[in-house]
């Protein structure tokens, strides 16, 4: 048998490090047992799937050097790799569920389903909702379809009794089938759900280890029904613990910077980030800190790992990246910075910028430091302004923090255009609204246009500023938060914010 393992991130934002950190022990445990690591995009979600977050996470894995041997841009023996090129084959396996009785059409609304768990509530039974509770008459049944009423395409699960699930770290698991819900497979748009691309894809592309995060346990009991429902065997389960924040939270972009693109626009170096991941749960068997990525293949053991929450501490991690920068020669130092950012075509994106607003070859440095920089270093007192507030402005910069974070396209003029809209519901002037945007993105409010700057500097690296500066202004309080989240839903649907927010 050829181990065959895979990782299928989602093109629906930054290329997150838990996505590197899944790829890194797929990798290593295809690599030592002489296996194959196939690379899948898990695109059915086509209101948030965006083609440039496919290339960040294939520029950002290559850049890592977790290289696949199967992908959707290197092909392969069960192309197509993105399930969005999929669908008639979900579709066909979902009728066969039908056919054998294993799945049902679904036409019940969202309003049905909740008064359906509404009436679990009240009569206090604790459980999902079951076909039982789902399926209509076969007359009502007829009576929509004639209609063209929408339906999904659910699966049948047990009312009661206990799922077992073997895993490879955690050995037997037991599930109350209780809390496993009727699955939607199909849904109205005829998109297949992760829980039934997952397991045809994986059957059909011949994987047989599957390594993700612990989050995905409660699934499989779903998975491990498709898998006996189709008669096909089941891939070896193990469920990697999650990364934590310091304060053993779930690793977030709120607490942490998540993205892959910010730690390589920060000038970490692809070795040490992996390095460090590497350290993540697992350790080399002479406990040693620094080692690559051979030197982890060759030495690897999946039952190395340890179950306990891995804190991904970005401290350490610079530790980590000063051994791997003090160990390179010059030579391999100037490389090094060269691909960071010294490189040509970053540069030539600046000096456009620089070159109108300098009168000496020696202010260059100085007016362009923060595009080849990190977080700059601001105080509270450099936002200081005139007619408003550090509070005002700090709601201002989350406001277009949250903007910006469902921006599809890094662009200057999107981005001014979020500004704009911002700028407008708290009843402002644009240039007031950019004003705090300029002091967390450039650290002083005199500086070239700010969207050009961000466009330039990147969606990680001006996110990450934002949210620096937030912190600089006092931070937001789980009070404050809820009340912006408040208003900030008021500005999603374009409604006016009431007076006492304005204030």
């Amino acid at each position: 048998m050829t181990v065959r393992t895979r990782v299928a991130p989602s093109p629906t934002g930054d290329p997150h490090v838990g996505t590197a950190y899944i790829a890194l022990f797929n990798l290593c445990f295809a690599r030592q047992h002489g296996g194959k690591f196939i690379l899948r995009i898990e695109d059915t979600d086509q209101s948030r799937s965006t083609g440039e977050s496919e290339q960040m996470i294939l520029d950002s894995l290559s850049w890592l050097g977790l290289n696949w041997d199967e992908g959707p841009d290197v092909g392969g023996p069960h192309a197509p790799y993105r399930q969005s090129e999929r669908g008639d084959i979900y579709r066909r396996h979902a009728e066969e569920l039908i056919a054998s009785g294993h799945a049902f059409r679904c036409y019940r609304t969202s309003e049905e389903l909740d008064a359906l768990r509404e009436d679990l509530k009240a009569r206090e039974i604790q459980r999902a909702l079951k076909p039982s509770d789902l399926e209509l008459s076969a007359d009502e049944v007829a009576r929509r379809e004639a209609a063209g009423a929408p339906y999904v395409i659910r699966m049948r699960v047990p009312e009661s009794g206990r799922c077992e699930i073997e895993d490879m770290l955690r050995g037997n698991l037991e599930l109350d089938w209780a809390q496993v819900d009727a699955q939607i497979l199909l849904k109205s748009d005829g998109m297949p759900t992760y829980h039934l691309a997952n397991v045809v894809d994986d059957h059909l592309m011949e994987i047989t280890h599957v390594i993700r995060g612990e989050e995905w346990i409660n699934s499989a009991p779903k998975h491990k029904l498709l898998y006996e429902y189709f008669g096909w065997q089941m891939p070896v389960l193990c469920h990697m613990p999650l990364l934590r924040n310091p304060d053993k939270s779930k690793l977030s972009k709120r607490k942490n910077p998540t993205s892959i693109n910010f730690y390589r626009r920060m000038g970490y170096l692809p070795g040490a980030l992996l390095n460090y991941l590497g350290r993540m749960g697992w350790s080399m068997p002479d406990e040693r800190e620094k080692f690559d990525l051979a030197e982890m293949i060759a030495q690897f053991d999946l039952k190395r790992v340890s179950l306990g929450g891995p804190v991904f501490d970005v401290e350490k991690l610079a530790w980590l990246n000063g051994l791997w920068l003090r160990e390179l020669s010059d030579e391999g130092f100037l490389s090094a910075l060269m691909e960071w950012s010294f490189n040509r075509d970053y540069v030539m994106q600046v000096l456009p910028h620089l070159r109108s607003r300098v009168e000496t070859l020696s202010q260059v440095a100085e007016r362009g430091a923060f595009c080849f920089s990190g977080l700059p270093t601001v105080t509270a007192a450099a936002f200081d302004h005139g007619k408003y507030s550090h509070e005002e402005m700090r709601e201002w910069l989350q406001y277009l923090l949250w903007a910006l974070e469902g921006l599809r396209q890094w662009q200057r003029d999107a981005i001014f255009a979020e500004a704009q809209r911002i700028a407008g519901a708290v009843g402002i002037k644009v240039k007031d609204m950019l004003h705090p945007v300029f002091v967390a993105v450039a650290g002083t409010p005199a500086s070239f246009s700010v969207v050009d700057s961000m466009e330039i500097i990147g969606s990680d690296l001006s996110r990450a500023r934002l949210r620096q500066a937030i912190e600089v202004l006092g931070g937001v309080s789980k009070k404050q938060a809820k009340k912006l989240e408040k208003n900030w839903q008021r500005i999603e649907q374009g409604l006016p914010l009431e007076a006492a927010d304005k204030e």
